[in-house]
């Protein structure tokens, strides 16, 4: 019952959070710590009521490492695909270098312990706790992300921006045209038409800038020019955003902001409006399902990234732990 309690209050934590400003990642902490807690007093209530639940959460526990197996076989096919697909390319082999990584490091953290050598146990302790760490916190992106991707916007936009990406030939490939094409959906079904901004500069493999490839394809898709200004400078989403909202209020179409990005990209692409202070949500568009796993992890590091110091002193504890159990085990021997 403690625990339901618990859960209860979380969820009220976090609808409150999220209806002061849905692009906050602690509300997906809160989210996923709710949810564990209801989770765990749904079990003590069935273990109360159904006698030999024990033995299905046993089994339960038992199925984990299959899963997890089957989780690395799947990361290992998939970065095979990515590499035959999309070329070799570091973006590339991100859902392959994770694979293996469950494979192998495991084995590798025994072999440490193995050695019975203070400093190899002491690196093998942080590897466990580095290794939870990042597999709570990639739990608690994924969830909300998930969650996230499916709000709708709380009301009709001013303007839609396409966060754009490489061109291929001049032309927007299927990840972009995607994007294209769920802009055009919000913007036939917004009354009065929004304005149009196809966001990205042009990259050395590009043979135009990609806002330029982006408005084409929106005026052969039946947007009228006369909602459609290109912004042909950005490099970065951050830059996307930023240059977009100046040329929404330069053409003086004031209101909120929609970007519209592939569904991979939402939440990190809230996240940057929010740190930019700018009144947009996101929204996502399909992409590919061999694409998703790959892509999806790239975004995880980049949060990573932009959080550096914040995950640095999160995990401060686990290295003063492997620092003392070093010393432990070189004082016991």
């Amino acid at each position: 019952m403690f625990s339901l309690i618990v859960a209860a209050a979380l969820f009220a934590l976090y609808a409150r959070w999220r209806a002061r400003d849905r692009r906050m990642l602690r509300n997906g902490v809160v989210l996923v710590a709710a949810a564990w807690f209801a989770l765990n007093g749904a079990m003590e209530i069935l273990s109360e009521w159904l006698p030999g639940f024990g033995f299905v959460s046993l089994a339960v526990l038992l199925l984990i490492p299959i899963a997890i197996v089957v989780l690395a076989g799947f990361l290992i096919a998939n970065g095979v695909t990515m590499l035959r697909r999309e070329g070799r390319r570091l973006a590339n082999v991100l859902s392959l270098a994770l694979g293996c990584a469950i494979v192998f490091l495991p084995p590798f953290a025994v072999l440490l312990v193995l050695t019975e050598n203070a400093f190899a146990i002491g690196t093998a302790a942080l590897l466990f706790f580095l290794c939870g760490y990042l597999g709570v916190v990639f739990v608690v992106v994924l969830a909300y992300a998930f969650a996230y991707g499916r709000m709708e916007p709380e009301g009709p936009p001013a303007a839609i921006v396409v966060l754009g990406s490489r061109l291929i030939d001049g032309s927007p490939p299927p990840l972009l045209r995607s994007r294209l094409d769920k802009a055009l959906e919000i913007y036939g079904a917004t009354t009065p038409r929004p304005l149009l901004i196809p966001s990205g500069g042009q990259g050395p493999d590009e043979s135009r800038p990609e806002g330029e490839g982006m408005a084409d394809y929106l005026r052969s898709a039946g947007a009228d020019a006369a909602d459609i200004v290109p912004e042909n400078a950005a490099r970065t989403t951050e830059e996307n955003l930023r240059f977009s909202q100046r040329i929404q209020h330069d053409v003086g179409r004031e209101g909120a902001l929609v970007a519209v990005t592939n569904n991979y990209h939402v939440l990190r692409a809230a996240l940057l409006a929010r740190r930019q202070k700018l009144d947009a949500e996101v929204v996502g568009a399909p992409t590919a399902r061999y694409y998703a796993p790959s892509a999806f992890l790239r975004e995880f590091v980049a949060i990573l990234v932009e959080h550096k110091w914040l995950h640095a002193v999160l995990c401060l504890p686990f290295v003063a732990f492997s620092a003392l159990l070093v010393v432990a085990v070189l004082a016991s021997t």
